[in-house]
């Protein structure tokens, strides 16, 4: 069995999953972070085992990593695999949520955004400064771009990402919690998807045209 045999029975072996579905496994923990943080006392009065948390903000966090476990567990069980970006976000959540409850200090989850996107941010760039458009392996099964789509691409999203992190920083250090959790709920999602959104004139004029597999 040669090697493109080999990567089409690997690629066999990794399921996919709709895109509602996928939204939904990515925004699912997110409206439970919400949730919980708005309505935490009410939970808080039906389930009293949530009072060991804390209070609001300490529950949702909870919560949110149990989501985030949650989500990535049925992901792998759908798919076979797991993403490596929502991998390491969900690493850096449950690392800084327990982090979080242990020294009930809600600091911690809040710098989480500004990490995860920081780490990828630099990684992407870095990557460019020593000639690699490591986007491409995360979007590659995706679609096909030239390597001058991948490299501009990989630089736009590697800014991106540190905005994030910048952004991030302002609003969690300058407004309350509430509204820190609510921005990141509702503000950064719509932000990504617009900016993903924007994206799409650059992919498609550099997208290679697949090739023709019954072409001998």
């Amino acid at each position: 069995m040669d090697v493109e045999s080999n990567q089409r029975e690997s690629e066999k072996m990794v399921r996919e999953i709709s895109p509602l579905l996928k939204f939904v496994l990515e925004l699912g923990p997110l409206v439970v972070f919400f949730f919980a943080n708005s309505k935490g006392d009410w939970l808080a009065e039906k389930l009293p085992v949530l009072h060991e948390f804390g209070g609001p903000i300490f529950i949702a966090t909870g919560l949110f990593m149990i989501a985030t476990a949650l989500a990535l567990t049925v992901s792998w069980i759908l798919t076979r695999t797991l993403p490596m970006m929502p991998l390491i976000s969900g690493l850096v959540v449950l690392v800084f949520g327990a982090l979080t409850l242990y020294l009930q200090n809600d600091t911690f989850i809040k710098m989480k955004p500004t990490i995860v996107n920081t780490l990828f941010g630099v990684i992407l760039l870095g990557g460019l400064f020593f000639g690699q458009s490591l986007l491409g392996y995360v979007f590659n099964s995706a679609f096909k771009l030239t390597d001058e789509g991948w490299r501009k691409l990989t630089l736009r999203w590697g800014i991106f990402f540190l905005f994030l992190a910048v952004l991030n920083e302002v609003v969690w250090r300058n407004f309350s919690t509430d509204t820190w959790v609510a921005f990141k709920v509702w503000g950064t999602m719509p932000i990504t998807i617009i900016f993903t959104m924007a994206q799409m004139p650059l992919v498609m004029r550099h997208s290679v045209e697949p090739l023709n597999k019954d072409h001998k």
